[in-house]
């Protein structure tokens, strides 16, 4: 499917953008689930100046959504009407090192290149990004975290441009920060992050890095189509035990499967949809429910349009469920 062109509606001041506009750009080129629907205009910013001028412009009733890496992400088949904006690591994916065990990096730099500045300046806190997939912009509006560290302990403010075009600096406190979520401006979008460790021996620091990664080489499907962790782990448990035990390991649905290495992960076998993943998802939530009484919570972004009449109900009632809703 496409959308119609919004690029003509938006002169004569789209012509300062100074950065790439794609008319139906295909989703799914650049998420790591690799299927979804195009956005109907996508956009990828010069710089920070280049990004303003745009959302300043942009008439208010046209939606923006904001994707980063598109790791633990799940775009519908039918894709996203309004504007995709995208940071490119050119230009926002700088890394700079400050006094006081500090950082400041651009939201467009894979949490694994965080993770690997911190410690070649000596910096020590940041080694569990290594562990976690994606780009810092995520991280931050996701709260990411692992191996018992999150990343509201280590941001001390980030720097934001709202949806009204006006570049903001957003403390700790006014992100709200909560288990996998957080609660800043309402379209606002991170475009860099100031980072605060302690002193650290870059070699030790490495050293535990070369572990953090053979362990999830060695326990999660790093090298396939995933989305990562699928669902977020209820108080006191672990979603992947719950899935396990609800028989789900293996579980397909069209050209998608539960990981056998990690029930967590959902995959895609090399030709599912958007619709498989996501009806697979939901007959997990269902068996788990059924089994355990839990009710797992996406911690997958799920957005987009479904294709009319490939609807996907919350709570399959049966194991699968494929339809019009």
């Amino acid at each position: 499917m496409s959308y119609p062109d919004l690029v003509p509606e938006l002169q004569p001041w789209i012509k300062g953008v100074r950065g790439r506009l794609v008319a139906n750009q295909p989703l799914s080129e650049i998420t790591w689930f690799r299927v979804g629907g195009p956005a109907q205009l996508f956009f990828q910013p010069a710089d920070e100046q280049d990004l303003a001028f745009f959302l300043k412009n942009l008439p208010r009733e046209i939606r923006v959504t904001v994707i980063g890496l598109g790791s633990n992400l799940l775009i519908r088949d039918g894709g996203l009407d309004g504007v995709v904006i995208r940071l490119s690591a050119k230009g926002f994916g700088s890394v700079e090192v400050l006094d006081n065990h500090r950082l400041r990096v651009g939201t467009a730099l894979p949490d694994v290149k965080v993770a690997a500045a911190a410690a070649e300046a000596g910096i020590d806190g940041l080694t569990f990004y290594r562990g976690i997939p994606g780009g810092i912009g995520g991280a931050l509006y996701m709260n990411a975290g692992c191996y018992g560290t999150e990343t509201r302990e280590r941001m001390v403010e980030l720097r934001a441009v709202t949806r009204e075009g006006e570049i903001v600096t957003l403390s700790n406190a006014d992100l709200g920060y909560r288990y996998r979520k957080s609660n800043g401006p309402r379209g606002a979008v991170f475009t860099s992050a100031v980072y605060e460790g302690f002193p650290g021996n870059p070699e030790e620091i490495l050293g535990r890095m070369r572990e953090i990664t053979e362990k999830r080489e060695s326990s999660q499907p790093t090298k396939a189509r995933t989305g990562g962790s699928t669902f977020k782990n209820p108080e006191g448990q672990s979603s992947w035990k719950l899935i396990d035990e609800a028989g789900c390991r293996g579980l397909t649905v069209g050209g998608a499967q539960v990981s056998e290495l990690h029930c967590n992960f959902l995959l895609n076998l090399g030709d599912a949809t958007a619709l498989d993943i996501e009806t697979l998802g939901e007959t997990v939530r269902n068996r788990v429910r059924a089994r355990h009484g839990i009710d797992l919570k996406w911690e997958i972004r799920r957005m987009g349009h479904f294709v009319p009449g490939l609807d996907v109900r919350e709570f399959l009632d049966g194991d699968v469920f494929v339809g019009q809703v």
